[in-house]
């Protein structure tokens, strides 16, 4: 199979896959400025919760590559903590952001105890890329655990895109059916177009076919038709930030996917790195929402679809109760019937 490489360091710049631009076209776009960074992070060019972490810890470096070698390290690392001050405003839900940016700023204060500002710069860049590595080590292990959990089933629908274009390499939710067809177990994947951007069509589709991998897209209002039809034996998708009590935010219809397959008896999954947990908030309530612009349902892609001056409700992201979920897949194992006391456990 091929795999896409979402993002790497290339030279002096980030080399990344412009996400807009598919299906139609792969584009690979170079950034070299920190604000560069926060832009795709804003515009969805990179999207996916550990993609966008991985983005952020590059964007924290280009933030502070052109400052002076022989500059005051004070200075220095006060420049880190406004870089990463504005790169966490770019989008408040993917809680990878804030895990990378934070420890991004961590590592700078620890280089800054025994190295002027040229080392602390080193290593910043040495820190982001470990942290795209661990990305692609991480999501393997995901796919490990997570294929035997998926290997009784054979046709499994998804929603949004928790593929390899949501992380360094792997991916979350598509990580064990990448695994699996490695093993050769045959896997079809049905896709949920997933309005009002359509990553799943755009994304998922775009990437299953480029590993040669059997895809159905279904409109959004299909998945519980296609479940009450038998053509769905389970489903799995990825997620922006969990609760300590295993409340999953994930991209916006998620909850409606979770809800209908409860109702048919089919077995609903998370997948997802540990540093996807927010282990500060005790139940999905507390996670931030972000709500983006009506136009993006107005005017998707440009044709418009609604009438002048309509109100728009247009979350981005859901929370899926734990209660709902038959398991939550990491790095670290498999959590089954996750709640408070199971899923603080991971964070020992």
């Amino acid at each position: 199979m091929r795999h896409i490489k979402t993002l790497e360091w290339d030279g002096d710049a980030l080399k990344m896959v412009d996400q807009t631009q598919l299906p139609s076209q792969l584009v690979y776009e170079k950034i070299d400025t920190c604000e560069g960074v926060y832009d795709a992070i804003r515009q969805l060019k990179v999207r996916g919760a550990p993609a966008i972490g991985d983005a952020a810890a590059f964007g924290l470096y280009l933030g502070v590559m052109r400052y002076p070698d022989d500059g005051s390290v004070e200075e220095l690392l006060l420049q880190v903590e406004k870089t990463a001050e504005y790169l966490a405003a770019s989008r408040p839900t993917a809680v990878n952001l804030f895990w990378a940016l934070d420890r991004m700023r961590a590592h700078a204060k620890k280089v800054a105890g025994r190295g002027g500002a040229r080392e602390i710069k080193k290593a910043l860049l040495a820190e982001a890329q470990a942290i795209r590595e661990e990305d692609v080590r991480t999501c393997r292990l995901i796919g490990e655990n997570g294929f035997p959990v998926l290997e009784p089933f054979g046709r499994i629908l998804t929603h949004c895109n928790a593929g390899g274009l949501a992380t360094a390499e792997y991916g979350t939710a598509l990580a064990p059916i990448y695994v699996g067809i490695e093993r050769g177990k045959k896997f079809e994947v049905y896709a949920d177009e997933t309005r009002p951007l359509l990553q799943g069509s755009r994304i998922t589709a775009f990437e299953l076919r480029q590993a040669d991998i059997p895809v159905t897209v279904l409109c959004d209002n299909t998945a519980a038709w296609a479940m009450a039809k038998g053509l769905i034996d389970a489903v799995i998708v990825g997620a922006d930030r969990i609760a300590a009590n295993g409340d999953a935010a994930n991209k916006i219809g998620t909850y409606g996917v979770a809800l209908a397959a409860h109702a048919h008896k089919i077995p609903f999954y998370v997948a997802a790195p540990i540093s996807t947990f927010d282990f500060e908030l005790e139940t999905g309530s507390a996670i931030p929402i972000e709500e983006r612009a009506g136009a993006e349902v107005t005017h998707g892609f440009g044709r418009q679809t609604a009438p002048d001056g309509v109100a728009v409700y247009n979350p981005a992201f859901d929370v899926t109760p734990a209660k709902l979920i038959r398991a939550i897949i990491t790095e670290k194992g498999v959590v089954e019937a996750p709640d408070s006391a199971k899923v603080k456990a991971l964070a020992k």
